[in-house]
């Protein structure tokens, strides 16, 4: 089968984009809370392989290169800008090999730009310099053969702006979301929605929200930003449970843990019990279909099985929905009529 672009993809139905590699590797032991830089590419490249191929088996459309983080600023700061490049092409390189494994139609591979921690928007230096991280790193993007760039987690419009800009440069689909944090403004004083609107006249082919929030605070500013433009919109909550109090991680409490933690708050390395499981996360798949939601994913703290529960919730079988859960021949809780009826009769006092 001729493999279709994202646009494509798009006009016939829902796209599905596994994020959260960040966390995830750093479960699976290949990459260091806190500086959060993507030298697994170059460390463990097989791992980062088995990463990749775990999302896409579980319903992603795309294989996102993890270079998220994997910019100049991030590498002065962890002492190996020489790595730098390296590490771009690497990480789109295996992109590549794990999209060509897909069984039914190859995947699509988008390279990944982000928010710098650099950006002012009272300082032009600062903003030539973060031209020029994105300048060089979609560059590499367009040489190593992307489908299109995933720019993300932008806090400022502005530099949302100058991220498009520079992918325009390139003759390159882009794909933009914000993320937005409690105040629930962009820094530079847009509204997302505002923000969203604009980059879509500008020329993004999908715009919305990406990570920070999870399902229950990102929904409605994803409804919002429905409403205000025209094209396609993209959602990527967190899967944890924040709040109307608590509207992003950063500051999300555990009231029941009983040990003194190493950080002020449980992000990043104590979020675990405050996960969404994946019928949650499925109902909120379900909502934002309805709302108009076209570009489906989860971000940081996201597991294969969470995707694949958003995957088939909008209507995509996974390559791995064989592994979906099925309790009729479990011991305890299944429905099986061969099943033991004093193990089943006894579930209730289990």
């Amino acid at each position: 089968m001729m493999k279709r672009t994202l646009e494509q993809r798009l006009e016939d139905g829902p796209v599905v984009c596994g994020e959260g590699y960040l966390f995830e590797l750093e479960r699976r032991g290949y990459l260091q809370a806190g500086s959060f830089v993507p030298e697994v590419a170059l460390d463990n490249p097989q791992a980062l392989k088995q990463t990749y191929r775990d999302y896409m088996l579980a319903g992603s459309d795309v294989v996102l290169a993890f270079t998220y983080n994997g910019h100049r600023e991030k590498m002065r700061i962890i002492g190996k800008e020489d790595l730098l490049e390296p590490l771009n092409r690497q990480a789109i390189r295996l992109a590549k090999e794990v999209a060509k494994e897909h069984p039914e139609e190859e995947a699509l591979v988008a390279g990944n730009i982000s928010n710098t921690n650099l950006f002012d928007p009272d300082d032009g230096s600062s903003k030539e310099a973060v031209r020029n991280i994105f300048a060089e790193m979609i560059g590499w993007c367009k040489e190593e053969g992307v489908d299109f760039v995933n720019g993300e987690t932008f806090y400022y419009y502005e530099e949302a702006k100058i991220a498009l800009e520079e992918i325009q440069k390139q003759g390159l689909p882009a794909v933009i979301t914000f993320g937005l944090m409690s105040e629930n403004i962009l820094r530079d004083g847009y509204t997302v929605e505002e923000g969203c609107r604009l980059l879509e006249e500008q020329g993004a082919l999908v715009v919305g929200m990406n990570c920070f929030r999870g399902p229950a605070t990102m929904q409605p500013y994803v409804e919002q930003i429905r409403e205000n433009v025209n094209g396609y919109v993209g959602a990527l909550p967190i899967p944890y449970r924040t709040s109307e109090e608590y509207p992003t991680f950063f500051n999300l409490p555990d009231g029941g843990c009983s040990c003194s933690l190493p950080t002020e708050t449980t992000f990043p390395t104590s979020l675990d019990p405050l996960y969404c499981n994946r019928y949650e996360l499925a109902e909120w798949a379900k909502e934002a279909k309805a709302s108009g939601v076209n570009y489906f994913g989860l971000c940081c703290g996201a597991s294969p099985s969470m995707l694949r529960e958003v995957a088939e919730t909008v209507g995509r079988k996974a390559v791995n929905s064989t592994y979906s859960p099925d309790m009729k021949k479990h011991f305890l809780f299944g429905t099986d009529e061969t099943l033991k009826k004093n193990n089943t009769e006894y579930r209730t006092k289990a």
